[in-house]
C-alpha cells in the first residue's frame, strides 16, 4: 500500500513538473516572438496544455494522499481548457480585423529569424491603411464570390 501510494505521488509530480516546464516555455514564446499571433499561438496552446497536466496532476495527488475528489479543480480544468483558445481566437480576431503586423518569412531579410525580436515600429497611420487594405481585399473576394 505504501509503495503504491509513493508511485501515485511521484506520477503526481511529475505531470506537476511537466506543466511547470510547458509553462516556462510558453512564456519564453511570448517574449521571443514576433508579432500577436504567434505570440497568441503560444500563450494558447501550451499554456492549456500546462494548466491541463499541473491540474490533473494536483487532482491525482488529492485522490491518494487525502481520498477525495475535488470539484473544484475539476470546474477549473474544463473552464480553463475552453475559454483559453477561445480567448486567443479572439484576440488573433481582433489583431487580424486592426490590421496588426503579421509575420512572413518571405517579408524578412535572409538572417532574421522568427524568434527575434521585431524592429519593426508601425504608426497607427500605417495600422490603419493595413486594415483598409485588408478590407478591401475582402469585399472584392467576397464580390467575386456572390457575384451580384
Amino acid at each position: 500500500m505504501q509503495i503504491t501510494s509513493e508511485i501515485v505521488n511521484l506520477i503526481a509530480a511529475i505531470m506537476i513538473f511537466l506543466g511547470s516546464i510547458i509553462a516556462l516555455i510558453s512564456s519564453i514564446g511570448l517574449i521571443k516572438f514576433q508579432d500577436v499571433f504567434l505570440r497568441s499561438h503560444a500563450a494558447t496552446k501550451s499554456s492549456t496544455l500546462s494548466v491541463l497536466l499541473t491540474l490533473v496532476g494536483v487532482i491525482i495527488f488529492f485522490i491518494s494522499s487525502q481520498g477525495y475528489l475535488s470539484v473544484r479543480l475539476i470546474l477549473a480544468l474544463v473552464f480553463i481548457n475552453l475559454t483559453s483558445p477561445v480567448g486567443g481566437h479572439l484576440i488573433s480576431r481582433a489583431a487580424y480585423r486592426t490590421g496588426a503586423y503579421m509575420y512572413r518569412k518571405s517579408d524578412a531579410p535572409r538572417q532574421t529569424n522568427i524568434l527575434l525580436s521585431s524592429s519593426e515600429n508601425n504608426t497607427f497611420e500605417q495600422l490603419k491603411q493595413r486594415a483598409h487594405e485588408r478590407e478591401e481585399r475582402r469585399r472584392k473576394t467576397y464580390e467575386k464570390e456572390h457575384d451580384y
